[in-house]
């Protein structure tokens, strides 16, 4: 694989670069088959994507409108930002195509953000150990050692759940794109 001189690429122009769903699908797809793959069969893939089908329901028409798509605009932009090799017929990632999935936090639409929900289960934490300090939540049944524990073993749970999930959501990583 190709290595960029220049060791980091601009946040701008990851974000530029991912901004566009065909050159996300197409990095996704070269990082799932992790070695250098053909224009076709990336171009089928991307159109099956975008379209919602399987390849072989795909028509003539739709696989060429994204094979040009890709051909003449989406795999030339990539390249000229180091991501990958292309050749006219065979895309491979380059080295500087492994940054990509540092900036990745995709938040499914049905979810809050992680942030949000780390702020709320704190609020949740501090309302609990507010009401242990202040004798208003019942120690006689629990200790405060073991509400303490309740608030971080929900810490530690949510962080697990939330590195699986960003694991699972990197590109090349499931199936579908995220």
């Amino acid at each position: 694989m190709a290595t960029k001189s220049e060791s980091t690429i601009e946040r701008g122009e990851i974000f530029d670069l991912l901004s566009n769903h065909r050159r996300r699908y197409a990095i996704h797809y070269c990082k799932r088959e992790d070695e250098p793959v053909e224009l076709g069969d990336l171009a089928e893939h991307v159109a099956a994507w975008e379209l919602d089908k399987d390849v072989a329901e795909l028509t003539s028409a739709e696989r060429k409108r994204v094979y040009t798509s890709l051909q003449q605009t989406h795999l030339p932009t990539l390249e000229r930002a180091d991501m990958i090799e292309f050749d006219d017929r065979t895309i491979e990632l380059t080295d500087e195509a492994s940054d990509l999935e540092v900036y990745l936090d995709v938040v499914p639409g049905d979810s809050i953000p992680w942030g949000l929900y780390y702020l709320g289960l704190s609020a949740v934490g501090f309302v609990v150990m507010a009401g242990v300090w202040l004798e208003v939540v019942p120690t006689e049944t629990v200790p405060a050692v073991g509400w303490a524990t309740l608030v971080v073993g929900l810490f530690a749970a949510s962080a697990v759940v939330h590195v699986v999930q960003n694991r699972r959501m990197r590109l090349g990583e499931m199936e579908r794109p995220p």
